[in-house]
């Protein structure tokens, strides 16, 4: 849908729309539970969310989001552990 809402200067939201109202069937968006799997597994063998999500067809953000309904600590951009809001010191504290 990203395709045809650029290809047409618009939204990928009214892409949806179209192609719904229409009866023209779409793929599930999301992962599926094996997929989910699959990406916990690369991302604990050190792949980048982007480069999960390219492999799965999907955004890094929905990859990052599977990633942390199952529980899974997170890196940051230099591959190290994020510390978590409630980790960090009270000087830092928001």
């Amino acid at each position: 849908m990203s395709e045809l809402a650029e290809r047409y200067g618009i939204h990928r939201r009214t892409v949806s729309a179209i192609l719904k109202r229409h009866g023209v069937p779409t793929r599930a968006s999301g992962l599926a539970p094996e997929q989910i799997q699959r990406a916990v597994l690369m991302y604990a063998q050190g792949q980048s969310l982007a480069k999960i999500g390219k492999q799965l067809g999907v955004d890094a953000g929905t990859v990052h989001a599977r990633l942390r309904e199952q529980g899974v600590q997170m890196r940051d951009t230099h591959g190290r552990p994020q510390r978590r809001r409630r980790d960090l010191p009270p000087h830092i504290q928001p």
